[in-house]
């Protein structure tokens, strides 16, 4: 029997190679159809119409001000008399400032200092508390129990502790061991360093939470490899727990070092400032050209060069921290 060529089209045979041509064509509308613009719902305007002063009024109270002062930085304005603008001036006048030097010099010297002593002291605190057995949560909140403080309470009482008589807490310790007292804010060389330990003190309970948190997901397996090889606490330590959290000491960092460059609250209550400006930094001089001098323009100048060259650090940071963990 001779068969048709339409026969032929409709057999089961031709039908099942028929099958995968129809699913390509299938899958192609499906993808020309999810890259047609599709009509907006009334369940989508809805969920815009809805949201939609919620963002108005972020972009007014978070980007309002950044671009009301970078009108600012180009002004001279006292927020009474008017707006005049001048320009440049701002910045010529802030560059210029011979104290702005020493600010800088003093931020740096405080953010190293931080970094130094500062920083090492959350992780060591943490996988100490991590190897405790019992009582593991009480640790956990006698650490975090200084950040309770409220910063101004704290730095009183840490003023009582600095005192330079002979009354003074740490100067009483001292006594004990035939030191005589220290005058710890009323000295340029001792000023810096007393700032930075209540500052470690106030807030590496902050650190030593997350430093525990990123500790629970280190895996225990390494751990009892290492010691059934005889390494002890700490070459575990070096060898496994910092490598395994890499990641939030990175993130830490950046977050420290633009913490410690807009340092303001303790050289503002502990010093302002002195002595001999051993302790002004570059947020207390914007502070002092904003409300002492009632220089509103030259403040703003002042914040955006700080805000840009903390951007570009930050971006800098992360370029070098992103190649050097592939090259790792």
């Amino acid at each position: 029997m001779t068969l048709s060529a339409e026969d032929v089209r409709r057999s089961p045979e031709a039908r099942r190679f028929d099958k995968p041509q129809d699913e390509q064509r299938r899958v192609t509308k499906a993808a020309a159809r999810r890259l047609l613009p599709r009509r907006p719902r009334k369940e989508d305007i809805g969920t815009v119409l809805f949201a939609l002063p919620l963002v108005l009024v972020f972009l007014y109270f978070s980007w309002g001000p950044i671009v009301r002062g970078l009108v600012m930085s180009f002004q001279r304005t006292d927020f009474v008399s008017g707006s005049t603008w001048v320009g440049w001036e701002n910045f010529s006048y802030v560059l210029d400032d011979p104290l702005l030097p020493t600010a800088i010099g003093n931020t740096l010297w405080y953010g190293l200092l931080c970094l130094v002593f500062g920083f090492p002291l959350p992780v060591f605190l943490a996988v100490v508390i991590s190897e405790v057995r019992h009582r593991k949560g009480l640790y956990s909140a006698l650490a975090y129990l200084p950040v309770m403080f409220p910063p101004v309470v704290a730095i009183l009482l840490w003023k009582v502790f600095y005192a330079p008589s002979d009354d003074g807490l740490f100067n009483t310790a001292l006594g004990w061991v035939g030191i005589d007292p220290v005058g710890w804010l009323n000295s340029a060389s001792s000023a810096m360093p007393a700032l930075v330990l209540e500052a470690t003190w106030a807030n590496a309970g902050t650190n030593v939470i997350i430093y525990l948190a990123a500790l629970t997901g280190v895996r225990t397996d390494l751990y009892e490899a290492a010691e059934l090889d005889g390494a002890g606490i700490w070459r575990r330590v070096w060898h496994i727990t910092l490598p395994q959290i890499r990641g939030i000491t990175v993130i830490l960092v950046l977050l420290q070092v633009i913490g410690t460059a807009q340092v303001f609250t303790e050289p503002y209550l502990f010093t302002n400032g002195g002595p001999d400006n051993a302790t002004t930094t570059i947020l207390l001089l914007i502070y002092n050209y904003a409300f002492i001098n009632g220089d509103y323009g030259a403040a703003t100048a002042l914040s955006l060069l700080l805000a840009g060259v903390l951007c570009v650090f930050a971006a800098v940071y992360q370029l070098a921290t992103r190649k050097l963990g592939q090259n790792t």
